[in-house]
């Protein structure tokens, strides 16, 4: 199935394929762990919205937050927002802050890469911040080593202007067809000289550590800096698209195969049936909505009393839950066998205690 352009009067005629955009919820509309992230200075496990991570080390610390402050007339409700709280004007070498998405390898057969066919990609994307300058967007292929590095300029302090990026297919080396990383695409905000002291790598070839941002701007330099984006699409051919807006049902499924938030912080919140399978033992199955990317790690708060079980008119509380045996992509038999006590056979329904309990599965790349 194929739509027609509307959006450009001069492509009036040209259809586009629906899922075109590599990218999954370039809109940042889905954030199943939370719509802000406070004293964030290290790591890569923030993820303000969905599919989109931070990863950093050093350069500063940072509030990085689901934003409503969007372009006028875009069609867009919400943005990542990174807000600097701790400067650090003076980076180290070894400093770097990135916004990425890592995109699933079979899913980019279609790139043809590593032959003579390869395509094109063109990335667009909104962004506004203070702080103008030099930026670097950069995409990377771990099956082959191989990168591609192109610098945009914000010109306009606190304006969201439309930038637009095209890569030339890489010839060079091909993307495995597997579940694992296919391509990184990374928005580069700051980077030490070990990242930047080369010459920028604007054309595909093995991945040089001080070639990958060269010219990036330092936006960890100062409090006062925010950066914003949204409407992040990648597709193939030379030309932008305008973007491709997906029903939410469809945009969460696509963010469910990475992360799947099953029971939200409540103080009473259905997981599922169970039981006790032995004295000290209860278990609970949960069937995932859609086949996740691989068999997935149990994310939980461990509060204490966080669960309960009720059963034959008692409750039983607990802590956590560890993962089963029967874990695959499409469900998964999780269990606590160190905080409870009952009788074998006893049947009941696993739930949240408190407001903090939440259980989400993480098959993240």
């Amino acid at each position: 199935m194929a739509i027609t352009r509307i959006g450009n009067p001069a492509l009036a005629n040209v259809r586009e394929p629906n899922f075109r955009n590599i990218v999954i919820n370039g809109d940042m509309s889905i954030a199943q762990r939370g719509t802000s992230f406070s004293s964030i200075s290290s790591g890569n496990g923030t993820y303000p919205v969905d599919r989109f991570r931070n990863n950093m080390s050093g350069a500063g610390t940072w509030t990085i937050s689901q934003s409503t402050t969007v372009p006028t007339g875009q069609g867009f409700a919400t943005s990542v927002k990174y807000d600097c709280t701790t400067a650090d004007g003076s980076l180290a070498a070894g400093d770097y802050l990135l916004f990425q998405q890592i995109v699933e390898a079979q899913n980019l057969q279609y790139l043809k890469f590593g032959t003579s066919s390869a395509q094109n990609l063109t990335l667009s994307f909104w962004v506004r911040s203070n702080k103008t300058g030099t930026y670097i967007a950069e995409f990377y292929i771990s099956d082959t080593g191989r990168s591609f590095s192109k610098s945009y300029t914000i010109d306009s302090a606190d304006t969201w202007e439309k930038k637009t990026i095209t890569f030339p297919g890489d010839t060079g080396g091909a993307i495995n067809n597997d579940n694992g990383t296919g391509l990184e695409l990374n928005f580069w905000l700051a980077a030490g000289s070990t990242y930047s002291s080369g010459s920028l790598q604007t054309s595909w070839g093995t991945r040089v550590n001080a070639n990958m941002a060269a010219g990036q701007v330092n936006l960890a330099d100062s409090t006062s800096n925010e950066w914003y984006v949204t409407g992040v699409q990648l597709e193939t051919g030379s030309v932008a698209s305008d973007f491709e807006f997906l029903p939410v049902d469809v945009n969460l499924q696509r963010c469910h195969r990475y992360y799947y938030l099953h029971a939200s912080n409540s103080t009473s919140m259905d997981i599922g049936p169970g039981g006790y399978y032995t004295s000290s033992m209860i278990f609970v199955n949960v069937t995932f909505p859609c086949s996740m990317r691989a068999a997935p790690s149990v994310v939980y708060n461990n509060t204490s009393d966080n669960y309960k079980i009720s059963r034959n008119g008692s409750t039983d509380l607990f802590t956590d839950f560890l993962g089963g045996g029967s874990a695959s992509t499409n469900e998964i038999n999780i269990y606590n066998n160190t905080q409870v006590s009952g009788t074998a056979g006893d049947a009941g329904y696993i739930r949240t205690n408190l407001a903090t309990g939440s259980l989400a599965f993480n098959s993240e790349l």
